[in-house]
């Protein structure tokens, strides 16, 4: 697994608190990963996931996944955790405009110890933000920990891929990124089974390399305004931006970096 120096949570929360954030949010909308409501929906089916099931969504960000499985999978409740106060009073304003609120709880903590109850889910959910989580043995135990017996865990994240990142090429993925560390495919599946967890589906959405296009486009043809709004129309930064999304799009081409999709069932 590939690391950096000095990423942490306080990291993670400074990102969404500020322009970066403000930048995410302009170019994914309500739904912080990528693949958006439809990525949601294939992880949710492919899971098993649907009426009448309770989840926990960890790093729930501003719970637009959770808004699609109760909306759209008829999902009974969701408890969202997220580490951002922003994420969460977000969340709620959310929740409370779409009139879900009543099967929705938000909850400012550590996904690594997020105090629920243990082996009260029927499922737990993330979507592309394990990623940003220093510690993915705690993380993974944790969600192990909140699932029933029989229940799932179902996640996407970014991942290194079937081709090994330079050391040099994953200290620029990470520091663009602010991912203290990045596991891959194999690390994730043998954490799953060290907690009692028969891995369903480890595999490459093949999304990547798309969205990073998706979003030089937008950058270029369509929210050049409003991405240099979040920058405080520091032109300069505006190149900087769409030099680093395309850096990172090399990197998803060349297989070294991949979003991946990974459920799990309880023992």
């Amino acid at each position: 697994m590939k690391s950096i120096e000095g990423v942490g949570l306080a990291d993670v929360t400074a990102t969404y608190s500020g322009p970066q954030g403000d930048l995410y949010r302009l170019l994914l909308g309500q739904q912080l990963h990528v693949g958006g409501m439809s990525a949601s929906i294939d992880l949710a089916e492919r899971a098993g996931i649907g009426a009448g099931l309770r989840g926990i969504d960890l790093c729930c960000g501003v719970g637009g996944g959770m808004r699609v499985l109760v909306r759209f999978r008829n999902v009974a409740s969701m408890i969202g955790v997220d580490v951002t106060e922003r994420n969460i009073a977000r969340a709620r304003e959310l929740s409370r405009a779409e009139v879900l609120a009543d099967r929705m709880e938000f909850k400012v903590g550590d996904a690594c110890q997020s105090g629920l109850p243990a082996a009260g889910a029927d499922f737990v959910w993330g979507e592309d933000a394990w990623c940003y989580v220093p510690d993915k043995p705690k993380l993974i135990a944790e969600a192990a920990r909140l699932v029933r017996p029989g229940g799932v865990i179902a996640f996407t994240d970014w991942v290194e891929g079937p081709l090994e990142l330079s050391e040099a090429e994953a200290q620029q993925c990470l520091r663009l990124m602010s991912f203290p560390n990045v596991q891959d495919l194999a690390g994730y599946s043998r954490l799953l089974s060290e907690n009692g967890c028969e891995v369903v589906t480890a595999e490459d959405t093949g999304r990547l390399p798309i969205w990073f296009d998706l979003c030089c486009n937008m950058i270029e043809k369509q929210f050049t305004y409003d991405v240099l709004a979040t920058v405080a129309f520091q032109a300069d930064l505006l190149k900087v931006i769409t030099d680093n999304f395309r850096v990172l799009g090399d990197l998803a081409r060349a297989g070294k970096i991949i979003q991946a999709r990974l459920i799990a069932r309880r023992s």
